[in-house]
């Protein structure tokens, strides 16, 4: 699937968290894995995504392959979703056989497979510095103080906005660096009384921009300890769902109800803005007859949250090694790779557009080329320096579960339920669902 990240959580996965955590049988081999003493000459790793995160681990497979001509690298494409169901088959039977070596987890899921297996992945302390990285990402990626994920993309987020549009209804960029989301909404009134055009675009049940809205405010819909429900008393989450209705009701927003037709909003020109992730770009830039139309502003603040920044996150994924034949190995080629290697993420910023959240790449020449698209912004600096802002939260084993709640709730919410109401009973069948 694209970066988009999915609203649904299989509902099997759910009922792993109370599964043994008996430790795997490593006497079987992955998927192309060798048996022996564990110096395998293959490799092999699971991801999804041809365009993006297959792509990137080619590269890494080609710059390892440079010192390293003797090991074998298999990367396989699966469906996010038929990953992480191949994954909970196999390590709740207590086997890693038929599994890969490496394999990708998005970071809202990977509390969870930590904590369901936690004798299933190999430790990274020694392989890589975590302190190189975002600090936002180590949280998901980390348990009991070791760290199990070697932290990937960054799912930073920004404003993409028209400035062709904004420049019609009055406003220059300048007016749109340090603003919270209640000056969005007024600017996006102007802009769609001057040009016709919508603010942005809305899909109802993706609360995307929900997630966006409380990580800038550095809170999540869990507590810290990411398994004790956050609902009821979480002002930042009463904050952002206020704001949401405000937005909603601003008349000022174009709904969408899948992917192609969010694409097609800003694509065709629709839409004024759009706040998600950095890895919207490549679809904002295949219209070339926009070029020059379009910059990235901050991600605004919450009015009444304090804690709220101008930076947040919405998606990223971190890469894991499992504790099978062929770990040594499989830990050297990530440390050697994107565990260390800053020329390799300049090419995977110029040849795939991942930006990554290993900090020593953001000063080299790919990170603070100006984009032409962007009128001359150097827009992947602005994002490397906006990625050290996110806030780190953890995001906990309940996320998509949790927002099958919200989703329910925020309707209600929107149609005149009161929003204490809303909170309270979106905690209590949380508190109920989840164990």
């Amino acid at each position: 699937m694209k970066k988009k990240v999915s609203t649904i959580l299989l509902a099997s996965f759910l009922l792993l968290s109370a599964c043994s955590s008996k430790a795997p049988d490593t006497t079987g081999t992955a998927t192309g894995t060798p048996t022996g003493t564990g110096a395998a000459k293959e490799i092999t790793v699971w991801a999804w995504d041809k365009n993006f995160n297959i792509a990137a681990m080619k590269l890494a497979q080609e710059a390892y392959a440079k010192d390293h001509p003797d090991v074998k690298i298999n990367i396989v494409e699966y469906a996010q979703d038929d990953i992480i169901q191949k994954l909970n088959t196999g390590l709740n039977s207590g086997t890693t056989t038929g599994l890969p070596n490496v394999v990708l987890i998005e970071d809202y899921r990977a509390q969870s497979f930590l904590k369901t297996y936690p004798d299933s992945f190999q430790d990274l302390s020694a392989s890589i510095k975590a302190s190189d990285f975002a600090d936002y990402k180590i949280g998901p990626t980390s348990l009991n103080g070791k760290q199990y994920g070697l932290p990937f993309d960054s799912g930073v987020t920004g404003l993409y906005v028209r400035s062709d549009y904004l420049q019609q209804a009055g406003y220059k960029l300048d007016d749109l660096k340090d603003i919270n989301w209640q000056q969005l909404i007024e600017i996006g009134k102007a802009v769609k009384a001057k040009t016709g055009k919508d603010l942005l675009t809305q899909d109802p049940n993706d609360l995307g921009l929900i997630r966006m809205m409380i990580q800038s405010a550095g809170a999540w819909y869990l507590k810290s300890d990411g398994s004790t429900p956050d609902l009821k008393d979480n002002a930042a989450l009463k904050d952002a769902f206020a704001t949401y209705k405000e937005l909603m009701s601003a008349n000022i927003v174009k709904i969408t109800s899948d992917w192609n037709s969010f694409l097609a909003g800003f694509n065709s020109g629709s839409v004024a803005a759009v706040p998600t992730g950095n890895w919207i770009t490549p679809s904002i830039k295949s219209q070339a007859d926009q070029s020059g139309k379009w910059a990235v502003v901050p991600f605004p603040k919450l009015k009444n949250t304090a804690s709220s920044v101008h930076a947040s996150n919405l998606g990223g994924s971190s890469w894991y090694v499992l504790n099978n034949p062929g770990k040594e190995a499989a830990a050297e080629f990530l440390g050697k790779t994107l565990g260390s290697d800053v020329n390799l993420y300049q090419k995977l910023v110029t040849d795939v557009g991942v930006i990554g959240t290993y900090k020593p790449a953001a000063q080299g020449e790919a990170y603070t080329k100006a984009d032409d698209f962007f009128g001359g912004q150097k827009v992947i600096s602005d994002f490397a320096t906006w990625t050290t802002q996110i806030p780190k939260v953890n995001y906990g084993m309940h996320t998509y579960a949790i927002e099958d709640i919200l989703k329910v709730e925020m309707q209600n919410y929107l149609k005149g339920t009161d929003i204490n109401k809303v909170l309270s009973d979106a905690q209590s069948q949380a508190e109920s669902q989840i164990k």
